[in-house]
């Protein structure tokens, strides 16, 4: 018996300013990569690798969507991130050269059951039921380098209901992009369509069925979503 599987429609993040579409291959994350988070989190921020979870391409949510409210949990956290798109791939990229492997950036929130991602912990357990549910990847636009650089340094916040809740600055990173692309690159061999979320800094916090969160970096806009 043959059996025919439906691959449907990869997905695909909008790109500012075109209608042109950035089709998305893996969601790759970075944990504790601000040490105030890390700290708020229980962890004694310091120079260790990187640490990486995923989550699956389609998980991704674009600007404007309602985000429904996953079951399996009491504690929805909001974190706000950079993403970096992946244009050109590689293995072992090393840190001089990985910026020209980059497409572009944009704004994400890393969405988490918090719940879920302290038994997982607790347990020594992997974090994906916390972190890969569906719709846990809101992203906005992706703006292309040619365009606005590659961002070092600038503001990243977000609000729930027009309260700020978290306010940080990209400069703060523990590993800068270049870094965690080059350690990623070791693991797996990147290729064009990936996208690195890069971490996120303090101030996370839960939401709740009808908050509206604003998210955004400096240069690259904002990334509004509602819980459903």
């Amino acid at each position: 018996m043959r059996y025919v599987v439906d691959l449907g429609e990869r997905p695909s993040a909008a790109i500012a300013g075109t209608e042109a579409r950035f089709p998305v291959r893996r969601i790759f994350c970075v944990a504790r990569n601000y040490a105030e988070h890390a700290r708020e989190m229980g962890y004694d921020p310091d120079r260790e690798p990187p640490f990486f979870f995923t989550k699956p391409a389609d998980a991704l949510v674009e600007d404007g969507c309602d985000v429904p409210y996953p079951p399996r949990t009491q504690n929805l956290h909001h974190e706000v991130e950079l993403v970096v798109a992946i244009g050109k791939g590689g293995r072992d990229i090393p840190v001089a050269g990985a910026e020209g492997h980059i497409y572009g950036y944009a704004v994400g929130n890393d969405l988490t059951r918090r719940d879920l991602q302290h038994l997982a912990k607790k347990d020594g357990r992997p974090w994906d039921t916390a972190k890969g549910f569906d719709f846990s990847a809101p992203m906005g636009p992706i703006h292309r380098v040619d365009e606005v650089g590659h961002p070092r340094a600038g503001r990243i916040w977000l609000t729930v209901n027009g309260e700020t809740r978290q306010d940080g600055d990209l400069a703060a990173m523990i590993w800068s992009v270049p870094e965690v692309i080059a350690e990623l690159s070791t693991l797996y061999a990147l290729k064009a369509g990936d996208l690195i979320f890069t971490g996120t800094p303090a101030g996370v916090g839960a939401v709740v069925p009808g908050d509206e969160i604003a998210c955004g970096i400096d240069g690259l806009g904002t990334l509004t979503n509602r819980i459903a």
